[in-house]
């Protein structure tokens, strides 16, 4: 271990760069359904402590912190079209529709023509935009059925899980169903991925002004190159964001992984993000509190001392 690396020996990201370091070295190598192929465990751990504004960006490579946290506002919104993210400058969910379009038309489109189309071509957007009833679907307007009195069902109102959570724990914080779902068995098929990051539960420690509100996340699946970084941030902002709708303080961030992977054409980045030593403690401020959770603006979000170190850029796989 060099200087820098024994002056941060603390530092919460080592976890991180173990669990990669353990995955490359002793990961079970398989197919997977991309085609690629991964090293991968299953079953992982990882925790971070969330008070004092502290958050898990990575710093041995540069996250784009400002896509996730757009794409976690957006999940709150509901919205399952790539083209408010695209007004946003987010990409992130590009290649998923961008594929089904170009197996449906034949045409050997490029993401950035497609990706203006989309920009340019409300009714386009519309058709090959739509992602299916993805995480903010599920998280805000769950589908419900109801008997129609004909012996069939009709669609009731959806269940806005974020709400009740919300409501719960200001309610009755010490409940254990203080829970966000989007694995929606009956709409699968409908989605253009899977959630990996599909379960979220919280927890409340403590009473009075001292209570904390802790945050699980659970993933069936997880690609820890290029997806975690993100998932750790997006996790840490919505508890944060739902800490401070209940009146509570930030506590911690428990990660857990199912299938928890390396692609096999990430080597390049395991390798050199690994020969790297974590430097900065970056923090996450909220900038003011609205009335309710939907009500936050990317603006509300500022991160502080954030000092990465350069982009490892690497392929995502479709």
């Amino acid at each position: 271990m060099n200087d820098a690396a024994r002056n941060n020996a603390g530092h919460p990201e080592w976890q991180y760069l173990d669990l990669m370091r353990h995955i490359w070295e002793h990961g079970d190598q398989r197919m997977d359904r991309t085609g690629v192929g991964t090293r991968s465990i299953f079953g992982a751990q990882l925790r971070f402590d969330l008070s004092d504004d502290r958050i898990p960006l990575l710093t041995t490579k540069r996250v784009f912190w400002k896509a996730a946290a757009r794409e976690m506002l957006w999940f709150l919104t509901g919205n399952t079209n790539i083209r408010p993210l695209l007004q946003e400058g987010v990409t992130i969910w590009s290649d998923w529709p961008l594929a089904k379009y170009r197996a449906a038309s034949g045409e050997d489109i490029s993401q950035k023509d497609f990706e203006a189309r989309i920009l340019a071509d409300e009714q386009f957007a519309a058709q090959w935009g739509e992602l299916g009833p993805v995480y903010g679907k599920q998280w805000v307007n769950w589908a419900t059925y109801q008997p129609d009195g004909s012996g069939g069902f009709r669609q009731g109102p959806g269940i806005n899980q974020v709400q009740q959570v919300v409501e719960s724990l200001r309610s009755n914080p010490g409940s254990r169903r203080h829970i966000i779902e989007g694995w929606n068995v009956a709409e699968l098929e409908g989605m253009a991925l899977p959630p990996c990051h599909k379960t979220y539960q919280f927890h409340v420690a403590g009473e009075g002004e001292s209570a904390r509100l802790n945050c699980l996340l659970y993933q069936r699946s997880c690609d820890v190159a290029l997806g975690l970084p993100f998932n750790l941030f997006g996790a840490s902002m919505l508890g944060r964001m739902l800490a401070q709708q209940a009146g509570y303080k930030p506590g911690e961030l428990v990660w857990m992984g199912g299938d928890t992977h390396l692609y096999l054409n990430h080597e390049h980045l395991v390798d050199e993000q690994l020969s790297r030593t974590p430097s900065s403690e970056p923090k996450l401020a909220i900038l003011r509190q609205p009335e309710s959770i939907f009500e936050y603006s990317f603006e509300d979000f500022e991160v502080r001392d954030y000092e990465p170190q350069g982009v490892i850029h690497a392929p995502v796989a479709v």
